[in-house]
C-alpha cells in the first residue's frame, strides 16, 4: 500500500529546548498518534480519555479523514498520559457491514464517542458513520467492550454522529449528538434503550432562510455544574471553534452564551470535551499542530489539546485563546518514578511510535538518533541510585537520562545491546546520579542510523 503522507515527526524536526518548551505550551498532548474528538471521564480518581484516532497514511486516492478505532490514554496528574491502545473497532460492531459504503467508506466510520459509568458497568457510545450510534459495554473502562444489542440504539436517520452522554442528579440518563441539528433522547436506566421520542431540539437547529444564532455544528458535551446546565458543541463553520449554550434544564430551552473558544483558521474543525478534575475545570479539543510540523499541507491528521478552563460568578465561561495561543496546564500529581512506569507514559515526545502485543501490552517503538522523551513533575523523592529499563532490540544505542531540558543535568547514560530480536525483551540498567525533589525527567536516545530499540517500562531504584 503506498503511503501518501509521511511518518509523524522525525528525528530530523528535533527541537531545541527553547523550541520544545514553546510546543509544550501549546498542549498537544498526545505525539505517538495522530488523535481526536476527545471524550474525557473522570472515574476513581483517574482522567480517562477516549479518543478517535486518525491514521497516519491514506491508500492513494483516497483524501480526508481515516478511522478505523477508538483508543484510551490515562492520566493522574494532568501533564503526563498513558497509552493503552486500541479498546474498540468498527469490527465491534458485526451490524456494521464493511460492504455498506457509509461517508468516505467504511475505513472512515469510527467517529467521535464519549464513555460513562453506571451501576459499575462501562458505557461506550460509538457513531459507526452511515449506520446509526452503537452502545459498547464492559466492566471496566479498559474494556473488553463488547456489542449487548447487535444492531444501532440510534438510526442512521436522525444524523447520528457525535453522541454525548450525561445522567443528571435525579437519575434519569440523556443521550445527545447530531450534525447539523441537536437531537436528544431519554435513557433507561439500562443506558442500552430509549426512554420516549427521539427529539429534534426546537431551537438548536438549522432551518433554510433563517438566522442561526446558535453556531451549532457538530460535536455536542453536555453537562451540569452548579445548578447549570451546559451544551458545549464545535461552532461556527469552516473553521470550528467551540461555543457554548445554557439552560434551566436538560432539555434546554438552551440560550447561546459565546464562545469557549473561538474559530481559528490553523483548524477547520474542533470537538469539546470538558471536565472537573482536583478542583479545577478543563477543556478538550484538537488542533492540527503536529501535522503542520512535518507538512504544509492540510491532512485530516489531528491532535487533541487541553486547556485550563474558568467560569464567572454567574456561570457563563471565561473565554480561551486558540490552542497555539494558550499556556499549558500545570501538573495537578507528581510520577512516582520508584514504581514501574510504561514507557508509554508520557508529556512530550519526538519521532517515538506506541504499539503494542498480546504479550507485554503497549511500548514504544520506532526510536531513532537524537529522538526523546519527556515526562513532566516526576519526584525523585531523597535521590535514586539506579536506573532500570526493559528493551528490545536486534542493534544497539544509548539512553541519555537528563534533568528539566534537553541539553540538562546529566544522570546518567544507560547502554542497550543486542537482546536478539525486537520481540526478545531484557532489562539494562544503569548508575545515576542522585538528585532530589519534583524535576521534568528526559531520556535523549543516541546511536547510529536507523531504527535502535523497543522500550516496555522503567523505573529508579
Amino acid at each position: 500500500m503506498k503511503k501518501l503522507i509521511l511518518p509523524v515527526l522525525t528525528a530530523a524536526l528535533l527541537l531545541t529546548a527553547a523550541t520544545q518548551e514553546n510546543l509544550n505550551a501549546q498542549t498537544p498532548i498526545i505525539q505517538t498518534k495522530f488523535t481526536a474528538d476527545p471524550a474525557p471521564m473522570v472515574h476513581k480518581g483517574t482522567v480517562y480519555l477516549y479518543t478517535t484516532h486518525d491514521e497516519d497514511y491514506a491508500p492513494e486516492g483516497m483524501a480526508g479523514f481515516r478511522m478505523k478505532e477508538w483508543l484510551l490514554y490515562t492520566s493522574t496528574d494532568m501533564v503526563n498520559w498513558t497509552d493503552h491502545g486500541t479498546i474498540a473497532n468498527l469490527y465491534s460492531f458485526k451490524w456494521a457491514d464493511p460492504a455498506i459504503s457509509g461517508w468516505g467508506g467504511f475505513e472512515n466510520g469510527a467517529w467521535a464517542p464519549q464513555c460513562i459509568e453506571r451501576n459499575g458497568k462501562f458505557y461506550l457510545y460509538c457513531p459507526v458513520q452511515g449506520r446509526g450510534i452503537g452502545v459498547l459495554v464492559a466492566d471496566n473502562p479498559f474494556g473488553p467492550f463488547t456489542d449487548p444489542l447487535g444492531k444501532p440504539l440510534i438510526g442512521a436517520q436522525y444524523d447520528s454522529i457525535d453522541p454525548s452522554v450525561w445522567i443528571d442528579d435525579d437519575g434519569q440518563a440523556y443521550l445527545y449528538w447530531g450534525n447539523p441539528n441537536l437531537w436528544y433522547v431519554k435513557l433507561n436506566e439500562d443506558m442500552i434503550s430509549c426512554s420516549g421520542e427521539i427529539t429534534k431540539d426546537e431551537l438548536i437547529r438549522k432551518i433554510k432562510d433563517q438566522k442561526d444564532p446558535y453556531h451549532f455544528q457538530e460535536g455536542p458535551w453536555a453537562y451540569k455544574k452548579n445548578g447549570h446546565y451546559y451544551m458545549a458543541y464545535a461552532s461556527t463553520c469552516c473553521p470550528e471553534g467551540i461555543g457554548y449554550a445554557m439552560a434551566p434544564s436538560a432539555i434546554g430551552p438552551w440560550e447561546f452564551k459565546g464562545y469557549i473558544m473561538k474559530p481559528n483558521r490553523k483548524s477547520s474543525g474542533n470537538h469539546p470535551g470538558i471536565i472537573d478534575y482536583k478542583g479545577k475545570s478543563y477543556v478538550f479539543g484538537f488542533n492540527y499542530r503536529l501535522n503542520f510540523m512535518i507538512t504544509d499541507k492540510h491532512h485530516e491528521r489531528r491532535s487533541i489539546c487541553v486547556a485550563e478552563m474558568k467560569y464567572n460568578p454567574d456561570g457563563t465561561i471565561q473565554e480561551l485563546p486558540w490552542w497555539d495561543d494558550g499556556v499549558a496546564v500545570e501538573p495537578v500529581g507528581t510520577l512516582n518514578p520508584y514504581k514501574r512506569t510504561e514507557a508509554e507514559t508520557m508529556a512530550w515526545s519526538q519521532g517515538l511510535k506506541s504499539a503494542g502485543d498480546n504479550e507485554n501490552g503497549m511500548y514504544i517503538t520506532s526510536i531513532h538518533n537524537k529522538d526523546f522523551l519527556q515526562l513532566k513533575a516526576v519526584d525523585f523523592g531523597k535521590g535514586a541510585k539506579t536506573f532500570e529499563i526493559r528493551a528490545a532490540t536486534i542493534t544497539k544505542g544509548k539512553i541519555e537520562i537528563r534533568l528539566d531540558s534537553l541539553e540538562g543535568t546529566l544522570l546518567g547514560v544507560c547502554s542497550i545491546n543486542n537482546t536478539g530480536g525486537w520481540d526478545a525483551w531484557k532489562t539494562f540498567t544503569a548508575d545515576i546520579e542522585k538528585v532530589s525533589g519534583v524535576h521534568d525527567l528526559y531520556f535523549v536516545f543516541r546511536g547510529g542510523d536507523g531504527e535502535m530499540f523497543n522500550i516496555d517500562y522503567w523505573k529508579l531504584k
